[in-house]
């Protein structure tokens, strides 16, 4: 395994351009199987859930060929089952499920895997899918499902935390092609929909509402091929601001899209962070001093939890005490822990992380525990005082292209080693 050392303490400068969203990249790549015509898909992160994601469609028998950021993928003929040993490697994959049921009326998908950051049950996608019209059954870690015709419907797919993403694009998939209407009631209102819904707006499909509480689709008989560029990744958009703010730098990033990150941006001006739009670009810099602010994580268009770790890092520089509520994942705080070993001083109290910030960090061997953990042990790294070693940093590379490099050419003094543990004393 691969592992980033990081020397701290260097104020990162020069502009960073933002790859395409990794969360948009793979429902779309999985709405592909919708259609027996070619699709080019623009913008695609060269990440390892990607290739994942292209390996499960070439495995279904859809011809794949992933280059310099382009995905040309033609579902001409395929199957209806996805295997253990590529579908447990990200959670992501569960989203092949709407498309086979939708284009096949039979899917048989395992269970999935992916970042253990709590419970993150697929019981709204199952219940979108019933009521459709499919039969599902879930054995031997595989669920199936079956349906001699897909029938538009009203539905409801708010859960104990809110909507569901994953959910929403499943159900939204699988009922492009379901005779009459279909009304998904409390849908996910996130921009990686929005991004789905033009998509499949662009195979046939009609779809309206996406971005709203509510979408309605209008089942058609068939899909055909289109071309499409994925949105720009706004979780990397908000790791490199708070990267850029925790090491009291000034980075410009281009090729992102502010709006998407208005709740981040309110945070970070609250935390005396600039954020300012130059022409393309956003410019990012301390005011002063860091201060204090509490953040609680809700779906879009609130504070998005996978910005949660990143923001933890960035609030342990900042006197006085920040409150953080997670009230998206019940088990996000994995980070807290190896945030304490460089010196952060960080008390969960239920759903909330209280965060006594202004103590310096100081390097230190630290364990990434998921994605977005990772990226939260880089900032403070990339911040701290002496050399930190990340170690298991596959995480990062599910969700962040050439992390590495993209930091060294804002001056950041990291290298990616092969993983020799240090001593956890």
């Amino acid at each position: 395994m691969e592992s980033f050392l990081i020397k701290g303490g260097v104020p990162l400068r020069g502009t960073v351009e933002i790859s395409g969203s990794k969360n948009a990249a793979l429902p779309i790549m999985a709405a592909t199987l919708l259609t027996s015509e070619p699709c080019v898909i623009r913008r695609v992160p060269d990440l390892s859930d990607t290739r994942f994601m292209a390996q499960i469609l070439a495995s279904l028998g859809a011809e794949v060929k992933f280059e310099n950021g382009t995905l040309n993928i033609h579902a001409r003929k395929i199957g209806t089952y996805a295997d253990y040993e590529l579908v447990r490697k990200m959670r992501g994959s569960i989203c092949i499920m709407g498309p086979l049921l939708g284009r096949l009326r039979q899917a048989r998908v395992s269970l999935p895997g992916g970042c253990i950051i709590g419970a993150r049950p697929i019981n709204l996608h199952l219940k979108g899918f019933a009521a459709l019209g499919a039969k599902i059954q879930i054995a031997g870690g595989y669920i199936d499902a079956t349906a001699k015709k897909l029938i538009g419907t009203p539905m409801f797919l708010g859960g104990r935390a809110g909507s569901t993403v994953l959910g929403t694009a499943n159900v939204m998939m699988a009922a492009t092609l379901a005779d009459g209407v279909t009304v998904i009631e409390s849908a996910a209102c996130e921009p990686e929909v929005v991004d789905l819904a033009k998509f499949l707006n662009a195979l046939g499909a009609k779809i309206s509402g996406a971005g709203s509480p509510t979408i309605t689709i209008t089942g058609v008989k068939n899909l055909h091929g289109a071309e499409h560029e994925v949105i720009p990744d706004r979780i990397e958009t908000a790791t490199f601001m708070i990267a850029a703010a925790a090491t009291n730098g000034e980075v410009a990033i281009t090729g992102a899209q502010p709006d998407h990150l208005r709740a981040v941006i309110d945070k970070l001006t609250e935390a005396q962070v600039s954020v300012q739009r130059r022409g393309a670009k956003l410019l990012v810099r301390r005011k002063g001093r860091l201060k204090s602010v509490d953040v609680t994580t809700l779906p879009h268009s609130g504070f998005p939890t996978d910005v949660q770790a990143q923001m933890m890092a960035l609030l342990t520089l900042a006197p006085g005490i920040s409150i953080i509520t997670e009230r998206i994942f019940e088990a996000r705080f994995m980070h807290v822990s190896e945030l304490a070993r460089l010196g952060a001083d960080i008390e969960i109290e239920g759903p909330s992380a209280i965060v006594k910030g202004g103590r310096p960090l100081s390097g230190a061997p630290v364990m990434a525990s998921d994605l977005r953990a990772s990226a939260a042990l880089v900032i403070a790294g990339l911040a701290a005082k002496g050399t930190t070693q990340v170690n298991r940093i596959y995480h990062l590379d599910r969700g962040y292209e050439r992390m590495d490099e993209k930091l060294r050419k804002l001056g950041a003094r990291i290298q990616r080693i092969e993983e020799k543990v240090q001593e956890r004393g």
